[in-house]
């Protein structure tokens, strides 16, 4: 049986061998995708060779050891998962990945001298976004007894569990393959959950668009019976996985298990398209239709486009390779990338031309360095044109030319539409995809309610959005009475900005945030569209923010992106456009929340003024360039004032004036006296704050002195909040106003 390895340049076993490793460096098709100093990673990885050896331990990343060493993906979680501790090693953290479950913390609960708050995050499988309604009950229950109250829709069309222990991780992920769900292959290195265009649309290409999504989590699943050894003791689940009712298994089965004689599976293998060690890094798919870009194609390793005759029979698919977003701050080894067009392949190939995609990666890709081991690299290295030759050679004939299509445009299928059999489905904007029940918007109460009395299944769309499917004509004032006595609005009742943006979660569960994202975001796209009210603009602007440089909420695509590069600090980029079709680039590497509207205002000012007719916002930046917005907006972000007015730590009757831990001459809120020690805090911090002290019904510096003095004081007597705050500093090593924030961020995040 071959074996492909990432090895440096060595003789070719085989001439088969020779012709699919001529890996020369050639720079990629897009503008933005080569940054500067990657020329060293080409010359490291020049001539990369498949040849027939067993790769040498030595020269593998330490996850390559973890996947062998596994078994199967078993070991050492099996064991780990019997003991009585509160969180697995880091080894366990791998496997557990390729299970759809992520470990993490609290770092909101994190406390000197203390554990840490661990827990579990549980992702689905969940194939084009769709899941019956009797499915979600069943999540939104596991959510109550065992989660944090709240599920998430991802930018991957799935939903996240957050808060689960490990002691209950059994329990959950046994009621779930039960129930006649799945979270293998939701994480991984495998193929990872696959989107569709998620507009339930009965029109035949849509058909099609669902079910190659579902036929393509299939052929390309782990086999291992890794996951129900551990999760259900080796019994079958109750019930079959739900989109497995809608595809040929049977058919699958041989689609996976079928060899063209060119390598492209293991034969007889457990693992016929994986083996032993699986893929050297993450992999996504979608799948769309021609114009529909609610995917954003360009960033998935495998885009398919469905491509049908003009009496809607299918004909093939177009196919891009080589997207991807996740890169690491500082490191010009790393970066996004926008995917090629590799060309068109017929019906009755494709399952062949994706089967040499991944082997070509497997085989090929770099199992040395994990930031550089995705396929965006792999194609990067080489150029597409090299890379189509070396899919070739698995796949045994020449790629088509690429099929021209009608002109890109970005779709979140929101509000009412007609789905095209009598039926309407309802697409409703989820901020940040966050599901909860918050004071007067009872969310999940009216999702459970929907699911309930009118058993509608839905849609979790690639853009954190939601869609109710199949939904009769009259029971569409039914849905919208449900909806408003939950306090639900209906996507026309929120401005634009809102409905176009994303957010990650970021803090305070994933490990990898530097900053806030999902909590600051709706106060950001706040703030820029006030600025666009107030010098004139009246466009959509897409905009996206993420914690870290990672890019799970696609920011590299958008028209604004924000990218966490440091405490309430962002990294700015500008240039994407509304259908995402190129990516965007870095304006400044660090920009502080408090002076956005310093950059922004002048760059509005000149889009107002200077763009064409028509001319989206990121257009126009693209256009103008880099250099030119920062001409306009630089002196005004050098002027800003970097941090945000602080806020006063008024002194208990009685005790003495404790000197201000900021200038005196900084202004006090509320009119509190000038003499009054202060505090700088974020202005995230302050704006929640703010709202915080309004539902309570007093002043912001009554509610901070509160909060404050009983976290601080050993005893529940009245005691100098300030002083506290210093004691408490020295303690920790922080400075005082560290240490308030710290306090007064978990109080908020309690209510």
């Amino acid at each position: 049986m071959k074996t492909f390895a990432f090895l440096p340049p060595a003789a070719p076993a085989t001439a088969a061998a020779s012709s699919r490793s001529s890996f020369l460096p050639a720079n990629p098709r897009q503008a933005h995708a080569a940054p500067a100093g990657s020329d060293v990673l080409l010359r490291r990885h020049a001539a990369p060779t498949a040849v027939v050896a067993q790769p040498s331990p030595a020269k593998l990343s330490k996850v390559e050891g973890i996947k062998t060493r596994s078994n199967g993906l078993r070991y050492p979680l099996n064991e780990e998962l019997k003991n009585s501790e509160p969180n697995i090693t880091d080894e366990s953290v791998q496997i557990m990945k390729f299970h759809g479950s992520y470990q993490q913390d609290d770092r909101e609960k994190r406390f000197p001298g203390q554990p840490k708050a661990w827990q579990f995050m549980l992702r689905l499988k969940m194939p084009a976004g769709e899941m019956p309604a009797n499915m979600y009950l069943t999540l939104d229950k596991l959510s109550e007894q065992y989660g944090n109250h709240t599920l998430r829709a991802t930018t991957r069309s799935a939903w996240q569990m957050h808060g689960i222990l490990k002691s209950d991780l059994k329990s959950v992920f046994g009621s779930i393959m039960d129930s006649g769900g799945s979270c293998v292959g939701a994480c991984g290195d495998i193929n990872r959950n696959i989107v569709a265009t998620p507009a339930p649309f009965v029109h035949k290409p849509y058909q099609y668009a669902r079910h190659y999504s579902k036929m393509l989590a299939e052929v390309f699943a782990p086999q291992t019976g890794a996951f129900s050894e551990i999760w259900l003791d080796g019994e079958k689940a109750a019930s079959l996985e739900y989109w497995k009712n809608d595809i040929n298994m049977n058919t699958v089965k041989k689609i996976m298990s079928t060899e063209n004689g060119n390598g492209t599976i293991f034969k007889d293998h457990i693992e016929p398209i994986y083996g032993d060690v699986y893929l050297p890094r993450k992999f996504k798919m979608g799948v769309t239709v021609p114009g529909d870009n609610s995917i954003d194609i360009y960033i998935q390793d495998i885009g398919v486009v469905v491509i049908t005759s003009p009496t809607g029979m299918l004909e093939g698919f177009n196919v891009t390779v080589g997207g991807g977003l996740g890169r690491t701050h500082k490191k010009e080894s790393t970066f996004a990338r926008a995917a090629d067009h590799l060309g068109f392949v017929r019906a009755d190939k494709f399952f062949d031309l994706m089967k040499s995609i991944i082997a070509a990666q497997r085989d090929h890709g770099n199992r040395e360095n994990r930031a550089n081991s995705r396929l965006k690299y792999t194609i990067h290295r080489m150029g597409i044109d090299k890379f189509r030759e070396l899919v070739e050679s698995y796949l045994g004939e020449k790629v088509e030319p690429w099929r021209e299509l009608p002109k890109w445009e970005y779709k979140d299928w929101l509000g009412w539409h007609d789905q095209g059999d009598g039926l309407k489905f309802l697409g409703l904007f989820i901020e940040n995809g966050r599901i909860k029940d918050d004071g007067d918007m009872r969310l999940k109460s009216a999702f459970r309610f929907l699911c309930q009395s009118l058993k509608l299944d839905m849609v979790v769309t690639p853009n954190q959005n939601v869609i109710f499917r199949n939904i009769a004509p009259n029971q569409v004032k039914a849905v919208e009475a449900i909806l408003a006595e939950h306090g639900v609005k209906l996507p026309s009742e929120y401005h634009r900005n809102r409905v176009l943006s994303m957010a990650c979660p970021a803090l305070p569960l994933c490990g990898l945030a530097v900053t806030e994202a999902e909590r600051v975001m709706p106060a950001i796209v706040d703030r820029v569209t006030a600025l666009c009210e107030k010098v004139g603009v009246d466009v959509p602007i897409h905009m996206r923010m993420t914690g870290c440089p990672n890019g799970c909420a696609r920011p590299y695509m958008a028209e604004l992106g924000f990218v966490g590069s440091g405490p309430d600090a962002y990294q700015i980029w500008a240039g994407g456009c509304p259908n995402q079709t190129h990516l965007a680039w870095p304006l400044y590497d660090k920009v502080k929340d408090s002076a956005l509207e310093a950059v922004f205002e002048p760059i509005l000012v000149l889009y107002r003024d200077s763009k064409n007719p028509g001319e989206s916002f990121g257009d126009f930046c693209s256009r103008v360039g880099k250099e030119e917005l920062v001409r306009v907006s630089e002196p005004a972000l050098l002027n800003s004032a970097e941090k945000a007015p602080p806020v006063e730590a008024p002194v208990a009757k009685a005790a003495s004036v404790v000197p201000a831990s900021k200038p005196a001459s900084a202004a006090p809120l509320n009119g509190a006296s000038k003499s009054s020690p202060v505090l700088a805090l974020s202005t995230a911090t302050r704006m929640r704050l703010a709202l915080t002290a309004q539902k309570m019904g007093v002043s912001v510096s009554e509610l901070a002195n509160k909060v404050l003095t009983e976290a601080l004081s050993p005893v529940s007597v009245t005691s100098e909040t300030f002083q506290l705050l210093q004691d408490a500093a020295v303690k920790s090593s922080q400075s005082t106003d560290a240490v308030a924030e710290d306090i007064l961020t978990k109080f908020l995040n309690a209510h």
